[in-house]
């Protein structure tokens, strides 16, 4: 190999390094997760993350650095989206390889699991069938800006900072679905424990609406609030 054959490749491996780099931080998968389910604030994210404001704001400098995210300002507030759909598509398939290469992520999810009561995820294709039958109740659980931004058809927003305040309005004879962002969101296990608890028949769906949506299924932009 020549000299600029060798300085070709190592040039174009450098930048894809920039890539890896960029994502090498636990913080950064996360608010690639939340950019997932929409457009969002520093400030939403920082809060959804746990994250203070100066921290996050320097994480997103290094996603953005990276041609991960992109940032437009308004007023005083900065909105932050992903890149473009590639970069959700990317972070899937990360967290597809974690999940087949590294048994801790499994056992982490199982003693996890353990501490809650019997929350079993529902059948995806199931689920899809008694939607479009009419047959339960599905519960966006996510803030409503991200609802907004996509949902599953027929799903209603209720947050779960909301869910006990509205819990007259959800029906006890037929069974209730809950999803969140994913199969590592809380949001849902705690909803579904709510609901539980208030004699109502409730499960979870694994699913975010990203996952949701590239298996196939559609995804909808209207719908109750």
């Amino acid at each position: 190999m020549s000299d600029s054959d060798r300085r070709f490749k190592t040039a174009i491996y450098e930048q894809f390094a920039r890539i890896g780099k960029a994502i090498a931080n636990p913080s950064r998968l996360e608010l690639l997760d939340l950019l997932c389910q929409g457009p969002r604030t520093v400030e939403t994210l920082a809060k959804e993350a746990g994250l203070g404001l100066t921290n996050t704001s320097q994480q997103l400098k290094a996603l953005r650095e990276a041609r991960l995210v992109a940032a437009e300002k308004s007023g005083l507030f900065v909105t932050y989206r992903l890149a473009d759909e590639q970069v959700c598509e990317f972070f899937r398939t990360l967290r597809s390889l974690a999940e087949s290469r590294l048994s801790e992520i499994g056992d982490i999810t199982r003693r996890y699991m353990e501490t809650r009561k019997d929350l079993e995820p529902v059948d995806r294709e199931q689920l899809l069938a008694k939607v479009r039958d009419g047959a339960v109740t599905v519960l966006d659980v996510r803030p409503p800006e991200e609802y907004r931004a996509g949902h599953l058809p027929g799903a209603l927003s209720v947050p779960l900072k909301d869910l006990e305040r509205r819990l007259s309005e959800l029906p006890h004879d037929r069974e209730i679905v809950a999803y969140c962002r994913g199969p590592y969101c809380v949001l849902a296990m705690e909803a579904v424990e709510i609901l539980r608890s208030r004699g109502f028949a409730a499960f979870r769906l694994e699913d975010g609406v990203s996952d949701w949506q590239a298996r196939g299924f559609p995804v909808d932009v209207s719908g109750k609030i």
